[in-house]
């Protein structure tokens, strides 16, 4: 058995128009004049509403209000966003013998309801959000101390450059996607331990 931690934004949530647009409805608040494109997100070191905040030219005494509004407009939408092709079927393959956890920037809420809407809420195990205390690499640490036993793998699958490394830092298996929303030419600068172009890879690579 492994523990299979999956980020939420990019990897398993369709989010990106979703984020753009949140992103410059935040701004519009704000008073912040700032056009969001995809390239505030693409070029981040640290993928997280905080530095999407900085990215797109919010001052620093606003970042927290930016991450506000972002995170309430997440939560007001009306339909949670769209599941990547294949991965409903990688998810339910995985949780016939493996634990399942879900670490991300975004909050828990968000992540049950599109779990709730997808029917996935009741294989994933745990939701470590932006309302859990700590960094990735410690929300990873706190998922692998429940558990798992003994010398079990365990992965963190994720589509920016602070997911891989999160997982080093964690000292776990990183698996990097390329369906989300850094390049893999961004994501090889920090080698990631795998990499997944589709979901059939994904299950491929955790089948070795």
């Amino acid at each position: 058995m492994a523990l299979i931690i999956f980020d939420y934004d990019g990897v398993l949530a369709d989010t990106l128009d979703d984020l753009i647009q949140f992103g410059q409805e935040a701004c519009d608040q704000l008073g912040v004049h700032h056009v969001v494109t995809k390239d505030d997100l693409s070029n981040l070191e640290v993928m997280s509403f905080a530095t999407y905040g900085r990215a797109c030219e919010v001052p620093e005494h606003l970042i927290d209000e930016f991450v506000k509004i972002s995170l309430n407009l997440f939560a007001e939408k009306e339909t949670p966003p769209a599941i990547f092709a294949g991965l409903e079927v990688a998810i339910r393959h995985f949780s016939a013998n493996h634990k399942i956890a879900v670490v991300t920037t975004n909050s828990s809420q968000n992540v049950h309801a599109f779990l709730a809407k997808h029917g996935l809420d009741s294989l994933i195990h745990a939701v470590y959000g932006v309302d859990t205390p700590g960094s990735k690499a410690q929300k990873i640490s706190m998922a692998q101390s429940r558990f798992v036993k003994k010398q079990e793998p365990v992965f963190m699958i994720g589509d920016s450059l602070s997911d891989i490394r999160a997982a080093k830092e964690a000292g776990v298996t990183s698996i990097a996607v390329t369906w989300g929303h850094q390049s893999l030419e961004t994501l090889l600068r920090d080698e990631p331990d795998y990499v997944a172009h589709s979901p059939r890879e994904l299950i491929e690579v955790i089948g070795l």
